[in-house]
């Protein structure tokens, strides 16, 4: 019998990193692989275990413990902290680690965010931006500035390509949207709700009318969670089936999950029209939060204005992969009323 790949797997419970292990727990190759997850709750460790995967109960703070995973690992997905850069230096420590010892050419698939295009695109709500990034375009994705949000764990991630002892792969979500349903979100495993339009949901239900940032007038590309995990999925596959050498990787290892564009206006609408239907509010307009606001639901000024930055990016060197994702952006506004609704079902449940 061949012997098993050894994955390990960071983020299982959250809302990207279960949807992925859900689909690699389906793959026609399921049956060769060996999943080591590091999860912080016994609970799940022990439903986990159920699937198949061994769960270590830990956090990805405790380096020692990460740097051993990695090193134990063929394959090891990132799927939790874009921006934790001990954590993915440690993931890489035992990558080289493996290497030296073992010969073995490890992979990391790590997930990164499509934030990283905001730098330099902040116009508070203002003003919509005409700079598009195309992960295809090598040259223009270089010169991102190591200042940007994610940039120096991706950074850190080219090093560990271009030095040879890890072949690297970065996916960049960008508004990930849609309520998740699969069989680790049935068996109480992973969070089914994703962060930016719950968020403005929750900030819109507490002052009792839809919010925006500015007049809610940049862009930012969307990307239904469904779409995003098959995008893992097909990146593996291409680099089983065609080689890693033979998939960009490193600097050229950019691909981002969009399929379709919105402003932050039409999603603070959305939220005011499903606000409207449920007897919330009179008024469907959104009104801009004010400085009060944005430090109160968001934690400080600075955070709230990020949603009313620009993120423009167009997913080509994804689609070279045969990824064609499915939704469009008016999926994602039909996806904002059930959003609304979970909240206020939760708030009741807490309640």
């Amino acid at each position: 019998m061949a012997e098993k790949t050894p994955i390990f797997v960071i983020g299982a419970t959250g809302y990207i990193g279960g949807s992925v292990l859900s689909r690699f727990l389906s793959h026609p190759s399921a049956n060769t692989f060996d999943f080591t997850a590091l999860v912080r709750s016994e609970e799940k460790a022990k439903k986990l275990e159920q699937f198949g995967v061994h769960s270590v109960i830990g956090s990805y703070k405790d380096t020692t413990l990460v740097e051993k995973l990695a090193e134990n690992a063929h394959l090891v997905l990132s799927l939790a902290d874009a921006d934790d850069l001990p954590a993915i230096q440690a993931i890489l420590k035992g990558l080289r680690q493996r290497h030296a010892k073992l010969g073995d050419l490890p992979i990391l698939i790590h997930t990164s965010g499509t934030g990283i295009l905001t730098e330099g695109q902040e116009t508070k709500g203002m003003a919509a931006t005409d700079v598009i990034y195309d992960d295809s375009d090598f040259e223009q994705i270089a010169n991102i500035k190591p200042t940007a949000l994610h940039r120096d764990v991706d950074n850190a991630i080219f090093e560990a390509d271009k030095q040879g002892y890890a072949r690297t792969y970065i996916i960049l979500p960008s508004t990930i949207y849609g309520i998740e349903k699969n069989l680790l979100v049935d068996a109480g495993i992973q969070n089914p709700f994703s962060v930016q339009i719950p968020m403005l949901i929750k900030a819109s239900l507490a002052r009792g009318r839809a919010g925006m940032v500015g007049k809610g007038l940049p862009f930012w590309p969307d990307v239904h969670i469904d779409d995003v995990a098959d995008l893992y999925i097909i990146l593996y596959d291409a680099i089983i089936t065609k080689g890693p050498e033979n998939v960009d990787h490193g600097v050229r290892g950019y691909y981002f999950g969009e399929n379709g564009e919105h402003t932050w206006y039409d999603i603070s609408k959305g939220i005011g029209e499903a606000m409207v239907a449920l007897d919330l509010t009179n008024d469907p307009e959104p009104t801009t939060f004010t400085d009060e606001e944005l430090e109160k639901h968001f934690g400080s000024v600075d955070d709230g204005n990020y949603s009313g930055t620009n993120s423009r990016a167009r997913a080509t060197h994804s689609r070279s992969l045969g990824w064609k994702p499915k939704y469009t952006t008016q999926d994602m506004i039909a996806s904002i009323k059930p959003e609304v609704e979970a909240n206020l079902k939760q708030k009741q449940t807490q309640q």
